[in-house]
């Protein structure tokens, strides 16, 4: 590819090294791939929040979620996947239901 084309500063181009169409991507690439890998036919933008999900459920810092997004502030991301969060209120009453943590326990 010549130095100075526009393929040079995308992730991802055509063979001619011109942005992907979202409906030639969709057909050519994503969805094939999709039924190989036996998953449900789902949007592209869908992957987006299935892995911030998976982000906040296993405890990444909302921060760090955040930066990945690339949200303006934590409160987006917050609010957008409140739903992630529902459920951590019980294991933050453990944590201070056994608080102090003796150096003998932790």
């Amino acid at each position: 590819m010549k130095e100075g084309r526009l393929a040079d500063s995308l992730v991802l181009s055509d063979t001619k090294g011109n942005p992907l169409r979202k409906n030639n991507f969709d057909r050519n690439c994503y969805k094939p791939l999709l039924k190989r890998a036996g998953v449900p036919d789902i949007r592209f933008h869908d992957l987006r929040h299935t892995s911030a999900t998976m982000m906040l459920g296993t405890k990444v810092h909302p921060k760090i979620v955040q930066v990945l997004l690339e949200h303006s502030k934590s409160s987006t991301t917050l609010d957008t996947y409140s739903h992630v969060i529902e459920g951590m209120d019980q294991q933050a009453a453990d944590i201070f239901d056994n608080w102090p943590v003796t150096e003998s326990e932790g």
